[in-house]
Formats: structure tokens, C-alpha cells, sequence
């Protein structure tokens, strides 16, 4: 019995327009007929088969989408523009830098070896220390050459009373020739003794001469104004004369900076040499340290070199930096800007308002509406904290400097504050809506 009558129900579900709804039923695809066909569904005026139960599922599906959609919609359109800051394009005159990177030297480095053998008595300097030119650094042991001295002096004064006897005989002879009291060859003999004397003299004056030096050398001082280096030998040494390096100084005060000029850089300062557009020598150049913030360092070019080297393309070029504070220790890396040329006038910006589209370089201004536009530009030199723009903007353009990062396409509306181009948005101006 019960199988008869899932059996008739079942037929009846499939039969021609057992499914439709009554006459009186509003129509299919308005909201009202989808909620008319639930409730006849739940009420059993309609039969529970498959197609209605995905009807149902489907719409509540979409009456669910649509209200998120709506409320999405209506949140878009009520969405408060970003603040961003903005700042017009800089006008004013610039002094083009090049930039190249350089080592520190020393304008004058001595290598210190012992001029006399002997054996090191004394180090007489502390390392590192700054010594001025002809402070005693080391001492060696003048024992012997003080002896060799003396020794000297003493043959010198020997010479010279041999060289006084001989003159005196000499004399003597030739006034008896005079008188025919001695024979020429005698008189010939005297003066060749007073000659040989006086040449024993001078042999002995140079010897003491030469033993003065060497007693001078045991003490070895300083050659130059410097800093000294580490003593590479200690009391108690043996060291070779011309041969055993005991330290080096090096000067300090000014210093060289060298570093490589590319050869296309190069052409382009010869060009403008020859325009009258830039000096031929002497030009400025600032130097920074790898710690230091800019440049704080002055000096100038006083060499450049004869011919560019084939192997890199480069000609090395030489400034002459002061060092008052002997911040500038040889052998440091140095960052160098070279004076590029005369002073010009150019569009300066702060490179925080600069994207990056793959190879292109834009910048985001703002529009009609306080809409953000899109334009691409060219970027040259730094000139302190701000970038030249060689291409792209105009005198005058107000750029997004602050919150480019919420500016997700063109055209996006923003909510402009006015600052200094190179300041922080502290202290923004609000921007009237609808200025360019």
C-alpha cells in the first residue's frame, strides 16, 4: 500500500506541469514569484523536487550577493579620499656635481731606514703619534761613531800642523834661493811638501766631515711634518744601514684624494673648457666620508692625468683637500663630487615623490578636482637633499610628495595638504578642493 502511493506521488511529480504554479501566481524571475514558489514549496502546495531545492539554494545565494553588493557599492561611493601631502615643483639655480668615488693619500709618505749600522739604544716617539719635522724618533748606539769622531778631529789637527811646518820650510827655501844659499831642486822639494800637507788637510777635514755624519745619523728624526707609524724595530736591534725599515711617516695636513673620471665624463668637461663653460683646472670638488652626511669637505682639482687608461676607460684625476681637522686619514674611502659645469636653473623635487614602473621614472600631480595624474619624467642630478628634473614637469606643477603609497590608480581623488618641497608633512596646509 505505502509503495502505491510513493508510486503515485512520484508520477505526479513528473507529470506535464505537476510542477507549475497556479494561474494566479506571479511570474517567473521577479522576486515575488521566488518567494511566492518557497512559500508553496513549504506549505506543500508545490511538490519537493530536486529543481526546487536548487532554486532555493541558488537564490538565497544571490539574494546574499546582492546585499553584500549593495552595501560594498554604497561604501565605495562614501570612501574619504587619502591624505596625501603635496608641494610645487622648485624652481631656482643649481650647481651641477658629478659624483665618482675615490681613496685618500697622503701628499707626503717616508718610508724611515737607519742610515748607519748599529744596534737600536732607544725608540723615542710614542705610535701614532703626530711629530713634526726633526724630532728624534730613534736612537742607535754612537758609541763607536763618537770615537771615530774624535778620532778625526784628531788626525785633522795632526794635518794641519804638518801642513803649517811644511808651509814654513817651504818659505824658508825660497829665501835662500834668493841669497844662492840652496839649490832650486831643494826649493822645488818644500814646495811640493807644502802642497801634499795641505792636501792631507783637506782629506782630513772631509773625513771628519764624513765621521760628524755618521754620528748624526745614529740619531733619526722625523722628516717631515706627519703622523708616525708603528716602530717596526725595538731596543736592542741590529740595524743595517740603507736597508732596515724603522717606520714610516706620513703628512696629513692637506691630503690627495684620487679617483677615476669615466672617459665619456671626461670629453664632456674638455667640451666645456672649450665653450668657456667650465675651467680647464682648478675646479672645486666636495668630499665625504663614508659616515659623514654630504659632502662637508672643500678642495680642488690640481691634476689630472696625461692619457686614459685603455684597460678600464678611466683617467685619474687628483684634488688637494684641506685636513685642518685630520679627519681625513690616508688610505680611507672618500666620496667625491666634482664641479660640473656653471650654475643653471632647473625644476628641483624630492626623490620621495619618484616611482618606479619597471624602466620609467613618474611622479603623481595633481589634477582638476585634486585628482592625481600620472607623468612620466627624467631625472638628473642631486642637488643637496633634492633630485633635477631634466623632463617631464613643468614650473609650476604641484606634486604628491607625502602618501603616494594610497594612490592606487589615476585619477584617484585625494585630499591634498600643501608643504616646502624638501620638508615633512608636519605643518600641511589644506589645499582648496578643485586646485590645480
Amino acid at each position: 500500500m505505502d509503495m502505491d502511493i510513493q508510486r503515485q506521488t512520484h508520477n505526479q511529480a513528473l507529470a506535464p506541469g505537476a510542477g507549475d504554479p497556479p494561474a494566479n501566481y506571479p511570474a517567473h524571475g521577479s522576486e515575488s514569484a521566488t518567494r511566492g514558489t518557497i512559500r508553496g514549496v513549504l506549505a506543500g502546495h508545490l511538490p519537493w523536487t530536486g529543481a526546487a531545492l536548487v532554486l532555493i539554494a541558488l537564490v538565497g545565494t544571490t539574494l546574499v550577493a546582492f546585499g553584500s553588493g549593495a552595501n560594498h557599492d554604497a561604501g565605495i561611493g562614501h570612501m574619504r579620499p587619502p591624505d596625501v601631502s603635496v608641494a610645487t615643483v622648485l624652481t631656482q639655480s643649481v650647481q651641477p656635481w658629478d659624483e665618482f668615488t675615490g681613496r685618500i693619500t697622503a701628499v707626503e709618505s717616508v718610508e724611515l731606514r737607519a742610515r748607519v749600522s748599529g744596534y737600536v739604544e732607544r725608540v723615542a716617539y710614542e705610535e701614532g703619534q703626530f711629530v713634526r719635522k726633526g724630532d728624534l724618533l730613534f736612537l742607535i748606539d754612537q758609541r763607536s761613531y763618537r770615537a771615530e769622531y774624535e778620532r778625526a778631529r784628531a788626525e785633522l789637527a795632526r794635518a794641519r800642523s804638518e801642513a803649517a811646518l811644511a808651509r814654513s820650510q817651504d818659505e824658508r827655501t825660497r829665501a835662500l834661493v834668493a841669497a844662492r844659499a840652496a839649490s832650486q831642486e831643494e826649493s822645488d822639494e818644500r814646495r811640493a811638501a807644502a802642497d801634499q800637507s795641505l792636501a792631507a788637510v783637506r782629506a782630513a777635514e772631509a773625513a771628519l766631515e764624513r765621521a760628524r755624519l755618521d754620528l748624526e745619523f745614529t740619531e733619526v728624526r722625523a722628516p717631515i711634518d706627519g703622523r708616525a707609524g708603528r716602530a717596526l724595530i725595538t731596543a736592542g736591534n741590529l740595524a743595517q744601514a740603507d736597508s732596515t725599515l724603522l717606520t714610516t711617516v706620513v703628512s696629513v695636513d692637506p691630503v690627495y684624494v684620487y679617483f677615476d673620471a669615466d672617459e665619456q665624463t671626461y670629453l664632456r668637461y674638455q667640451g666645456l673648457a672649450r665653450s668657456g663653460e667650465r675651467a680647464a683646472s682648478g675646479n672645486a670638488v666636495r668630499i665625504g666620508l663614508a659616515t659623514e652626511t654630504g659632502f662637508p669637505h672643500a678642495g680642488t682639482v690640481d691634476f689630472i692625468d696625461n692619457q686614459v687608461d685603455a684597460g678600464t676607460g678611466t683617467i685619474r684625476v687628483r684634488a688637494l683637500v684641506p685636513n685642518p681637522g685630520l679627519l681625513l686619514t690616508p688610505g680611507l674611502f672618500a666620496r667625491v663630487q666634482l664641479q660640473g659645469g656653471e650654475e643653471r636653473a632647473a625644476l628641483l623635487i624630492d626623490d620621495r615623490a619618484v616611482l618606479t614602473d619597471q624602466d620609467r621614472k613618474y611622479v603623481y600631480v595633481l589634477g582638476p578636482g585634486n585628482a592625481a595624474v600620472r607623468k612620466d619624467v627624467t631625472l638628473g642630478r642631486t642637488s643637496g637633499d633634492l633630485r633635477v628634473v631634466t623632463a617631464g614637469l613643468e614650473a609650476g606643477d604641484t606634486i604628491i610628495v607625502n602618501g603616494v603609497q594610497k594612490v592606487f590608480f589615476e585619477g584617484m581623488p585625494v585630499s591634498p595638504q600643501l608643504v616646502a618641497m624638501g620638508e615633512s608633512s608636519s605643518g600641511a596646509v589644506r589645499v582648496a578642493a578643485g586646485s590645480n
